[in-house]
C-alpha cells in the first residue's frame, strides 16, 4: 500500500503544493480540492513512483484546476516519463519549470541525478545540458535517457 503525502500552502492569489511518496490507487486527491483559479506551484521532487490507476487520478485531479496557471519543479524521472507518455497526464497550459535527468558512469557505477531549469539547460524549444556532469570521485557521467524520447514534452 502507497502512501502520499501532500502539503498545500495557500499565500495571496497563490497554491503551493508539495508532493512525496507514492501515487497509485489508495491516493484520494478529493482531500486536496483547488478552488477559484490561483496560480499552483507543485514541486515533486519527494514523488518516488506513480501506477496507472494513480496517473487516472492525477489526470482527474488536475482536470478540477482548469483555468489555474500551473507549474511544475524538481519533477523526477517518473514524473517526465509520463509527461511523456500519457496525453492529458500535463495540463494544458501547464509549465515545467525544473526536471531532474539521470546519468551514470559505468566503470564506477555511479548514478546521479542532475537538475534541468527553465531558461538554464531548457527552454521552450531546445535542450542544452550541463558540460561535464562528474560523480563525488570526479569520473565522468553520461546522461542515462534517450535523449530524443525524454526531452520529447519540451516542444521542438
Amino acid at each position: 500500500m502507497g502512501k502520499l503525502d501532500v502539503k498545500m500552502e495557500k499565500a495571496s492569489d497563490k497554491l503551493k503544493v508539495q508532493m512525496a511518496g507514492t501515487i497509485d490507487e489508495d491516493v484520494d486527491f478529493s482531500q486536496f480540492v483547488i478552488t477559484g483559479n490561483p496560480a499552483i506551484e507543485v514541486e515533486l521532487s519527494g514523488l518516488k513512483s506513480i501506477n496507472s490507476c494513480g496517473i487516472r487520478e492525477w489526470i482527474k485531479w488536475m482536470g478540477s484546476a482548469s483555468g489555474a496557471k500551473i507549474s511544475f519543479s524538481n519533477c523526477p524521472k517518473v514524473i517526465i516519463d509520463q509527461i511523456n507518455m500519457v496525453e492529458g497526464f500535463l495540463p494544458s497550459g501547464a509549465k515545467v519549470e525544473s526536471f531532474y535527468v539521470p546519468y551514470y558512469n559505468d566503470d564506477a557505477g555511479s548514478e546521479k541525478n542532475v537538475l534541468f531549469r527553465y531558461g538554464t539547460e531548457f527552454t521552450d524549444s531546445s535542450v542544452t545540458p550541463p558540460a561535464g556532469v562528474k560523480d563525488d570521485e570526479g569520473n565522468d557521467m553520461e546522461m542515462d535517457v534517450i535523449e530524443s524520447k525524454y526531452f520529447k514534452f519540451i516542444k521542438k
